[in-house]
């Protein structure tokens, strides 16, 4: 195994089955696109994962979605989309999801499930009847804090689609404020024919990896077949960390302190390693764990004490004492590590309050001290009772250091280890059974053999609902994170003051932040400090959970389902309730518990399917977690939810109207009817430069406008606005005197002034390439790149209303394109108020909110929107055309 890292895990394929048989070969379904978005801001990454899949049958079939998430995870929504109907998760109270589940149960309906599968990994399956020859579009989202460890954070994105996909893309936008330190990029994917499908691009704070390999290419990666893709992309980096007090950010209301100092000496340190020999520990086991400490051993610091204790149902001492590392000791511990054996029963009690005896016995001043247990089972000798345990080592060690568990196997009591590692200032960490147990061993010693700090408590004025804000140690590669509130929105600044040991001396670190500066980040992840505390709170008060009893415990589980609502996580006080379109079916997505299997039976739809072991409907063994589907009104931002009147669920959606009197209102109406007021505008985003506030302005129609315009290139680009509806019916493409593009809300024509070629929305994802130019259409995109220049057209369906817009994605450097489109970017300086400077005029702006239709997920963004001549510097007369 690598060393230890925070790894975000994707795998994406779908399985098929039906009645009559119970595997079906995958030529029957088609997944012609998937896509995978990450977005990691400030080390918070929000993952979506998109597959559009088709049933080529001509009869109805059962499809099924599967991707594997990280276990630390939180999954915050799911979709499926069938004929423009959407059906999405809702997080409930467990007991609320369990009665609705057992409903289902109780009618023969089916249950999808979840289990926890490998080291890192939860597996999310779930399954939806398609009409012959229809189409079912699956989405998936989660969100996770990225932990840095031995000095880096990594993103592990693993793709398995087991077929190849015509529209295949993973997109990854890391944005770090403090800037990127470095950029790394490795991986089964990376490799071969596949390297040149990968494209990274750098910008001090920005970070973009992208692969969009080709169908060639899908099978032609190492573990590649002719069933596609096969492996994973790595993408592992850190950030510059220039500042010792840390990296404050400050956004809606809520901040987080990112606290990883540098340049420290490390300090000296005292480790007990107590091993497990009992007789579960025979063979590989034992062997790995003798590698495991020889390495160990050799790694320790001329400055660090050690002690060596083994146990059965009797304790063993290397020696009665701490000794210094020195070679010679060093030497002497090897020896008496590789006589290790297994014997006997498992005496955890005795050996642990022997490993804090050595402590007691030995002081040492001005050192960190560390106690590392591994066991492979359950206390069978000496003290059994774990609640007993629990409350010696408690005693004994006072906090006074940190105890972690290393629990070896699956037969061992995980959470007995858990529970006395978080009472304890500790961490347990489960060690597989796998061929590199020893280097999972050695990982994780890694992980805490330079302590650079202690006792270090952070302290914050004028805020509140902290996170945990005070820690036993700091070790090097890793970061202390702390989030909360202000309390009070008026206030200018936050003050900030971090308080710890270091070697031999105290040290203080204070910083002092502008809680108006405002964050550099896409305006769709602007909340996300605010996603971020949530999750880092619901974490640590989950693990409070497991702590605490009587009314705090209920007080602290109460306050963790209350925040898991009220975000949409998926946690273990929680499930995910969707509704299918199959006469109301249910399912309900729970979170697995650690080394767990789930004891709620599966309800199967096919009895007579044994259990999966390759293509074909889920077996029971199979699963760990449900997915329940109900009826069930609600409303959720802009969407209503209602029962129409066959008591099927569905969705009736209106835009709430903006405060700009330019912005179009719609409003609520019946399934088959359409009522729109009308569109006095299109509105624009224009970027801005050194400004995280976008600009927008206005643009009347109807107009044929001149959008972009490179007259040295011989290109242009003029679109067709729809009356009074928003976006354009037609958009054309000229590029010299013979190349022609017209693309329509129905078909794409280009032709070469002696050759026609036509493309339809929604065909099979295809390349066009001739004389430079290069024409991608991907589903609901047409990607057109013409020397330097590259536009998408992106065609937008909000039921029946269906209209293209562009956007551009490069563009030559040091030119001066004309059109509506051709500013790259603005500069502008806030002066007060609502008052901007452009271009060296005061201009009077709003603060408002645009959709963003430049995005097929069409995000709904805020910008200052300001007068259309102040920012083309010309009238609407100059961007209009009397022919396409």
């Amino acid at each position: 195994m690598t060393r230890p890292a925070l790894r975000l895990i994707l795998l994406g394929f779908f399985l098929i089955s039906a009645s009559s048989a119970p595997v079906k070969k995958t030529q029957d379904v088609n997944i012609y696109s998937f896509y995978i978005n990450s977005t990691v801001t400030s080390r918070y990454a929000t993952t979506i994962i998109t597959s559009r899949v088709a049933n080529r049958l001509n009869e109805s079939q059962e499809i099924f979605f599967e991707v594997k998430i990280p276990k630390n995870a939180f999954i915050s929504k799911f979709r499926m989309t069938i004929d423009g109907k959407s059906y999405d998760g809702v997080v409930k109270e467990k007991a609320d999801a369990q009665q609705q589940y057992s409903q289902a149960v109780s009618q023969g309906q089916s249950a999808g499930l979840i289990k926890s599968v490998g080291r890192t990994l939860e597996e999310f399956k779930t399954s939806v009847n398609v009409a012959a020859l229809s189409k079912v579009t699956f989405e998936l989202t989660y969100e996770e804090l990225l932990t840095r460890r031995l000095g880096k954070y990594e993103l592990l994105i693993n793709a398995q689609p087991m077929q190849t996909v015509a529209d295949f893309k993973i997109d990854v936008h890391i944005h770090e404020k403090p800037g990127i330190s470095f950029l790394e990029v490795t991986g089964g994917l990376s490799t071969n024919d596949l390297a040149n499908a990968i494209k990274t691009t750098r910008a001090d704070s920005d970070a973009w990896v992208t692969f969009y390999p080709t169908r060639e290419q899908q099978t032609k990666c190492k573990d590649c077949d002719k069933n596609g893709l096969k492996g994973d992309l790595l993408i592992s980096y850190d950030v510059e960390r220039q500042n010792p007090n840390g990296e404050m950010k400050v956004s809606n209301g809520y901040f987080v302190h990112n606290f990883a100092p540098l340049d420290l000496q490390s300090i000296p340190k005292n480790v007990v390693f107590i091993i497990d020999r009992s007789g579960s520990m025979h063979g590989k086991k034992i062997k790995q764990t003798r590698l495991a400490l020889l390495k160990i051993l050799s790694d320790l610091s001329e400055d660090d004490h050690f002690g060596l204790i083994t146990f059965d149902s009797q304790v063993d001492l290397w020696k009665r004492e701490l000794l210094k590392a020195t070679k010679a000791n060093l030497d002497d511990a090897k020896s008496f590590v590789k006589k290790i054996t297994d014997r006997g029963s498992t005496d955890i009690n005795a050996a642990v309050l022997e490993g804090v005896n050595m402590f007691k016995r030995q002081p040492q001043a001005g050192s960190a001290s560390i106690l590392i247990l591994l066991t492979d089972g359950d206390p069978t000798s000496g003290e059994t009772n774990t609640e007993r345990i629990m409350s010696n080592v408690r005693k004994a060690i006072g906090s006074k250091f940190p105890l972690y568990c290393l629990g070896f196997g699956y037969d061992v009591n995980f959470d007995f280890l858990t529970k006395m590692s978080l009472e304890n200032n500790g961490v347990a960490r489960r060690i597989y059974e796998d061929s590199d147990a020893d280097l999972q061993l050695q990982g994780f010693y890694d992980e805490v053999a330079v302590p650079l700090l202690t006792d270090i408590q952070l302290n914050y004025i004028g805020v509140s609902n902290l996170t945990q804000n005070n820690f036993a140690l700091y070790f090097n590669g890793s970061e202390i994170v702390v989030s909360g509130q202000i309390t009070d929105n008026n206030v200018e600044s936050i003050s900030t003051e971090v308080i710890a040991i270091s070697k031999g001396s105290k040290v203080t670190y204070q910083n002092t932040v502008t809680t108006k500066d405002v964050i550099d980040v896409p305006s769709e992840h602007e909340d996300f400090v605010e996603r971020l505390w949530a999750y880092l709170t619901v974490k640590q008060l989950l693990d409070k959970h497991v702590l605490l009893e009587g009314p705090e415990k209920e007080a602290v589980k109460n306050e963790a389902l209350k925040l898991s609502l009220k975000y949409q996580f998926v946690t273990s006080l929680t499930s995910m309730v969707v509704t299918k379109p199959q006469e109301g079916d249910v399912e309900v997505a729970d979170k697995p518990k650690e080394g767990k299997e789930s004891h709620r039976p599966p309800v199967s739809r096919y009895p007579s399917f044994t259990p999966r072991t390759g293509y074909g409907p889920p077996g029971p063994s199979d699963y760990d977690y449900d997915l329940l589907y109900a009826s069930r009104p609600r409303v959720r931002g802009s969407r209503l939810r209602v029962p129409d009147f066959y008591g099927r669920s569905g969705y009736y959606a209106f835009d709430t109207p903006n405060r700009a009197p330019t912005h179009v209102t719609r409003t609520l109406v019946a399934p088959t009817q359409s009522a729109v007021l009308a569109v006095r505008n299109n509105r624009f985003l224009l970027p801005a430069d050194g400004q995280t506030k976008p600009l927008c302005f206005d643009v009347p129609i109807p107009h044929k406008l001149k959008l972009l315009q490179d007259s040295a290139l011989g290109f242009s680009m003029n679109g067709k606005s729809r009356g009074s509806k928003t976006g354009f019916q037609q958009i054309i493409i000229h590029y010299k005197t013979n190349h022609h593009l017209t693309i329509n809300t129905s078909s794409i024509n280009y032709n070469d002034g002696q050759n026609n070629v036509q493309y339809l929305w929604g065909q099979e994802p295809s390349q066009h390439e001739q004389e430079g130019i290069i024409l991608i259409l991907r589903d609901n995109e047409m990607d057109v790149t013409i020397g330097s220049i590259r536009v998408v057209i992106v065609l937008h369906k909000k039921r029946k209303d269906v209209f293209l817009w562009p956007a551009v994605w490069q563009q030559p450097k040091n030119v001066t394109l004309s059109g509506i489109l051709g500013k790259d970017k603005i500069s502008y300086e806030e002066i007060q108020g609502s008052t901007l400077k452009i271009m060296d005029n005061d201009v009077k702006a709003s603060w408002d909110e645009m959709t963003d239709y430049r995005f097929p997920s069409a995000p709904v963004v805020r910008c200052w929107l300001v007068p259309f001549q102040a920012v083309m510097n010309g009238e609407i007369s100059d961007f209009t055309v009397t022919q396409m």
